[in-house]
């Protein structure tokens, strides 16, 4: 395979290539950031700093899982970095000091504007190569840090004016999603002086619940709290804003955030506009190589669709996600049924069943499923149940009426 170009350029910065670690636990000193550069990372996101010092509980963390999946989300009740600003703004100057040609972006977070003013130019004059604000954290202690900031446009855009006045660095704004819609909030940002927008932060949540106990988890000494969710589980929330935002501001630079542990993860958030990709939850549960997947996956991918430069990628997707009321109700898609892959497993009857519209019938003789075309509305349910991949797109059929010149080939499904 020929070597791919990775390299990206987001927000006037070149990156060798679109991943780096979020700013979080991941990247919360020195030791941590300069072995994550040497793994192979584009770039590094400080954890937040700011003259706030988090008191943090024990322990802090949970996780979601399904079946036979242990890790599919993570909660994370952790607030900014627990170290004093001196010491956070000497790990940025001793980082850019050895790693000089690595990008470095110090996040920061400040309660008031004189601050975010302080802290844009102590970040600035620290080395940083950009800055991003975070604007999202949902487990602040503070009202006026945090998730709160970032559901109101009128702060988002005082504090990142108040950021311009302190720092000439170009800075993106990191939105929170807990808010129904991310274009006003992203808006108003880029109106204080924002260059791009960092999406998305974690979702308030509870994971679980001790059925013993009667508390939520994780137990800190009898109560829990809600905070943020991450992992693969909001992946899809995130491409959701991410896609909004696209079509409003179609031009956005933005730094994708949310579930991405894959190659596949990270060609998505690519297609649908992101540059720089930010990653935490994969790392804490497989560590920092995890890069070297994502890389090689995303030069593999680049080759297969006969693509030089990553950068051509970018935003590919937008134009095939339209409003709900446009989307082409003209036909429904059978199954087809592999009978030779099938394992007579019944999944799919028993959700067709169950779960939509008693199309999928038992054949006793046979004992593999078969489908009623008479009772079939093309949801494709079984197709997704099913264990082995046996079941797929099959025939097309247009409604009464509705076929006119098309033919049933010129359906992209």
């Amino acid at each position: 395979m020929a070597n791919k170009d990775l390299s990206i350029t987001f927000m006037g910065v070149k990156f060798p290539n679109p991943f780096c670690l979020s700013a979080s636990p991941v990247g919360n000193c020195y030791d941590m950031c300069a072995k994550a550069y040497k793994t192979g990372w584009g770039g590094v996101v400080f954890k937040t700093i700011g003259f706030f010092i988090a008191d943090e509980v024990s322990p802090r963390f949970d996780k979601l899982a399904k079946e036979d999946t242990p890790f599919v989300g993570f909660k994370n009740m952790e607030q900014i970095a627990e170290h004093p600003l001196a010491d956070n703004l000497r790990d940025i100057r001793a980082l850019k000091r050895d790693y000089p040609s690595n990008v470095l972006i110090a996040s920061i977070m400040g309660a008031n504007e004189k601050e975010w003013e302080d802290l844009a130019r102590l970040a600035t004059e620290a080395g940083a190569d950009m800055l991003e604000l975070n604007f999202s954290c949902p487990q602040m202690t503070s009202h006026a840090m945090g998730s709160d900031v970032g559901s109101d446009p009128e702060l988002c855009r005082k504090y990142c004016a108040a950021v311009r006045r302190g720092s000439a660095l170009p800075f993106m704004a990191k939105m929170t999603p807990n808010i129904t819609d991310m274009v006003p909030v992203a808006k108003a940002c880029l109106e204080g002086g924002a260059n791009g927008i960092a999406a998305i932060n974690t979702v308030k949540s509870i994971c679980n619940v001790d059925l013993d106990k009667k508390i939520g988890m994780p137990i800190v000494n009898g109560k829990s709290s809600i905070s943020g969710y991450s992992g693969k589980a909001v992946k899809p929330i995130a491409l959701r804003f991410i896609q909004q935002m696209r079509e409003a501001m179609p031009n956005l630079e933005i730094s994708g955030i949310g579930g991405i542990e894959t190659w596949v993860d990270a060609a998505e958030f690519i297609l649908l506009g992101a540059k720089t990709l930010q990653v935490t939850t994969s790392v804490m549960e497989y560590g920092y190589r995890i890069v070297e997947d994502m890389k090689n996956g995303l030069q593999h991918y680049m080759e297969e669709q006969g693509v030089d430069r990553l950068e051509d990628l970018v935003g590919l997707a937008n134009k095939s996600i339209i409003p709900a009321e446009k989307l082409d109700r003209d036909y429904k898609v059978y199954p087809s049924i592999d009978e030779d892959r099938c394992v007579g497993c019944g999944r799919c009857v028993v959700s067709c069943y169950d779960g939509a519209h008693q199309a999928m019938e038992w054949d006793k003789d046979k004992r593999r499923p078969k489908c009623d075309h008479d009772k079939c509305v093309g949801c494709l349910l079984c197709s997704l149940v099913c264990p082995v991949g046996a079941i797929g797109k099959g025939e097309i059929e247009f409604k009464k009426g509705r076929q006119g010149k098309r033919k049933k080939e010129d359906i992209v499904l």
